[in-house]
């Protein structure tokens, strides 16, 4: 259970999504969105699962002071609002894009209990999924609630390593090519974007990074 912040190394838009099951393809229909559109809000009725077919999904909720809290962000092949399948009724939290783009993929829950009773590996696999996700989010409670900025950002570089790094064979850098914005990053940790701004130069000047805007580099990993 390295992962922490992402589900691991598995494309759940190809394993979940209707249009792979004859039975189902007729009926189904992929929904757009646009950037600051909502999914769905706290308190609405909980009915249906959503696979992202393309874009990208922040989950999150406001807290009592009216502060928007972001629990998640996710893109291509990711999965939320999975608390229906466990027969909870209202969303405690809210899904809205963050792409112009973004096509997401409704599943009933009905459909969906269906696709799990006729296929234990499927069953199996969307249980370690829900298993997986309390775990990241307890995990990232513990980061927000115990670290300091410094360290959670260090946390979350070393979680997208795992995702989407692959070593330099010339270098020795650990390259992470990240579909992120700085703001996305700064959402995930808890910190301001002048912040994290701040932290990353820091650790550029110190030789422990470099970055660009599509790509970060965990400097000599090797």
């Amino acid at each position: 259970m390295n992962t922490i912040w992402f589900f691991d190394d598995a494309n759940l838009f190809n394993l979940l999504c209707p249009h792979k099951f004859k039975k189902y393809k007729k009926d189904h229909n992929f929904d757009a969105y646009k950037k600051n559109d909502y999914i769905y809000f706290e308190e609405d009725s909980a009915h249906k699962v959503y696979l992202i077919e393309k874009g990208k999904v922040k989950i999150g909720y406001y807290a009592e002071d009216g502060h928007e809290v972001i629990s998640a962000i996710l893109t291509r092949g990711e999965i939320f609002g999975e608390k229906a399948i466990l027969g909870v009724n209202k969303r405690t939290e809210f899904a809205q894009s963050v792409d112009n783009t973004t096509s997401i993929c409704p599943i009933g829950v009905e459909t969906m209990h269906d696709l799990m009773r006729d296929n234990q590996s499927f069953s199996l696999k969307i249980y370690k999924f829900i298993g997986l996700r309390f775990k990241r989010l307890e995990r990232r409670l513990q980061l927000l609630l115990f670290k300091d900025t410094k360290t959670r950002l260090l946390e979350f570089l070393n979680e997208l390593k795992e995702d989407y790094g692959h070593c330099c064979p010339d270098t020795g850098d650990m390259v992470i090519e990240h579909p992120y914005t700085q703001k996305d990053i700064a959402n995930l940790i808890g910190a301001s974007r002048p912040t994290l701004n701040i932290l990353l130069n820091q650790l550029k000047e110190s030789n422990i990074i470099d970055f660009n805007r599509k790509e970060i580099r965990l400097k000599n990993v090797a």
